[in-house]
């Protein structure tokens, strides 16, 4: 199986979590029907249009590298604090915020999101911060455990417009005020 992300009403009503109409996503639908947009882009902004939900397992790595946490999608912390693996609307808001610097930084990239040019989009952006030399410190140390035992790099390669519509999922469950299930 694996992880999805499961956009659901907050808080809980009782012991459990409602789904969100996938109605609340529709306009998603839109992206995926355009004739331009690249295939992975199109499934995910499909599959959330009708669904409501991210299949999050292929991108667990990035974000928790990007956001400089471990679990991030799997809402360990709230697993522990609240004993139901839950993404809270704030938390919904971190993410998208994360992955739309993201993106806008990557933009001079070009439009393949891979883990060296995520590496040079995390470095530029630490080298310009206060304890620079520290924070690039740890992002090597990061991205070295990241590499196989033969210091192969992960095999991550997605269109910059895939990341812009996660980003886009989990910016509409902040403003409209829903959680995200991390079911399994």
């Amino acid at each position: 199986m694996g992880l999805d992300n499961v956009a659901v009403q907050w808080p809980a009503t009782g012991r459990f979590y409602d789904p969100v109409a996938p109605a609340e996503f529709v306009d998603f639908a839109g992206i995926a029907e355009k004739p331009t947009t690249e295939a992975p882009t199109a499934a995910l902004a499909g599959h959330i249009a009708r669904t409501g939900t991210v299949r999050a397992t292929a991108y667990t790595e990035l974000l928790d590298l990007l956001l400089g946490l471990e679990g991030v999608l799997y809402a360990t912390d709230a697993a522990a604090e609240d004993e139901d693996p839950v993404i809270d609307p704030d938390t919904c808001a971190w993410i998208a915020g994360g992955l739309e610097k993201f993106v806008t930084g990557h933009a001079s990239l070009g439009v393949t999101v891979t883990f060296d040019t995520v590496a040079d989009v995390l470095r530029t952006a630490l080298a310009e911060g206060r304890l620079a030399e520290q924070q690039l410190k740890w992002l090597e140390g990061r991205l070295d455990a990241l590499r196989d035992d033969d210091g192969g790099a992960p095999q991550w390669s997605f269109p910059l417009s895939e990341l812009a519509v996660l980003a886009s999922f989990y910016r509409r469950c902040a403003d409209r005020g829903f959680a995200v299930y991390a079911e399994f």
